[in-house]
């Protein structure tokens, strides 16, 4: 029976506790990518959690769909994320980089005009995120295999760059409908080369990298993010309790640390299914509350617990959690910059108990 407080061992990596802040796109970094002195102060709050997984990271100026997120492809990027990661370890909390690739889910304005990239030139339904007014996404460009494989190289060297900033490691961002995820799901890549059709060659792209990923880190250091439902910029696979656990399977075989699983719990949820196939630690997030999230762990469905808005309103979320302390309320307005008010408005201004 885990406890949140309790310790756990992850990979190579060992957390003071079993709470996890999740990724958290904040748009706080200034124009060039790079993270600002308001983001250390964001991250230190939060450093209570065992495990700090960043905001999703750009691995390149290609790679963008929102303004003002983060990147690690620079020497000054790089730099500028050492700070935050100093102000996590001086508090004996691990932080792991979130390496990211929108692929279709942008849009030309941030692309300096060129197309959104994705497996298949397939238009996603919805408009472009906190973009205004409004716009529904464009068809995107179907990659070239070369174009595929200059992208693995763009993973690669952003984790190198994570591990000269002191990153304790690096987490593949599968889910969510961003990139990996859309050559992953069959309603997203209709392809006909080695890198569509069959479920190992929709899977080829994500596995390519974590292998990329455990060169450079080993695999005790690197986890990967998955959304098995599905839910998230117009998703959709014909058979995702398949699709989902040969990856698991695969992942399981190269000793990754830590699975990263997006699911609310519901009657169809797959999560507890691949749990089973997977032989690192099992990461639950979505929907939890205080109680939701001793029970997992007290009945061994999941080794952590991942929380994103809560830990947003509630820097000092683990001893609310821990002492069952009232919890501050989500103002919705400033999960994003608001133009009415500061940027630090609703980042690092929510109160924190005086314990």
């Amino acid at each position: 029976m885990a406890d949140l407080n309790s310790s756990l061992k992850m990979g190579d990596l060992t957390l003071k506790n079993r709470l996890v802040l999740a990724p958290l796109t904040r748009a706080r970094s200034d124009e060039t990518r790079v993270p600002t002195a308001l983001m250390v102060e964001y991250y230190k709050q939060r450093a209570n959690a065992g495990l700090i997984l960043t905001e999703a990271t750009v691995i390149g100026a290609d790679a963008v769909g929102y303004a003002n997120t983060p990147g690690l492809w620079n020497k000054e990027q790089a730099e500028a994320w050492r700070q935050i990661i100093d102000v996590v370890h001086a508090q004996d909390s691990k932080i792991v980089a979130q390496l990211w690739h929108v692929g279709r889910i942008s849009d030309p304005t941030f692309l300096n005009g060129e197309t959104p990239v994705a497996p298949s030139a397939i238009q996603p339904e919805g408009h472009v995120s906190l973009v205004r007014p409004m716009r529904p996404y464009v068809t995107p460009k179907a990659l070239s295999v070369a174009e595929i494989k200059d992208i693995v190289s763009a993973y690669k060297r952003s984790a190198e760059l994570a591990k000269e900033s002191g990153f304790d490691g690096v987490e593949l961002h599968a889910a969510n409908g961003y990139l990996v995820d859309q050559f992953l799901q069959s309603g997203t890549n209709t392809r006909e080369d080695e890198y569509g059709g069959s479920l190992e060659n929709r899977a080829r792209l994500l596995l390519e990298v974590v292998d990329e990923l455990v060169k450079i880190w080993g695999a005790g250091r690197v986890g990967v993010h998955i959304a098995p439902r599905g839910d998230s910029h117009d998703m959709h696979d014909d058979h995702p309790l398949e699709t989902f656990s040969y990856v698991v399977k695969e992942l399981s075989k190269r000793n990754i640390a830590f699975i990263f699983s997006r699911e609310y719990e519901a009657e169809d949820s797959i999560g507890p299914k691949l749990r089973e196939q997977f032989t690192g630690a099992w990461i639950a997030n979505e929907g939890l509350t205080a109680t939701s999230a001793k029970r997992i762990l007290s009945e061994n469905q999941a080794d952590a617990v991942a929380f994103g808005k809560l830990y947003i309103a509630n820097p000092d979320l683990l001893i609310r959690l821990t002492d069952n302390l009232p919890l501050n309320d989500l103002d919705t307005s400033t999960m994003y910059p608001n133009p009415e008010k500061s940027l630090e408005a609703g980042y690092t201004d929510y109160p924190i108990l005086n314990k």
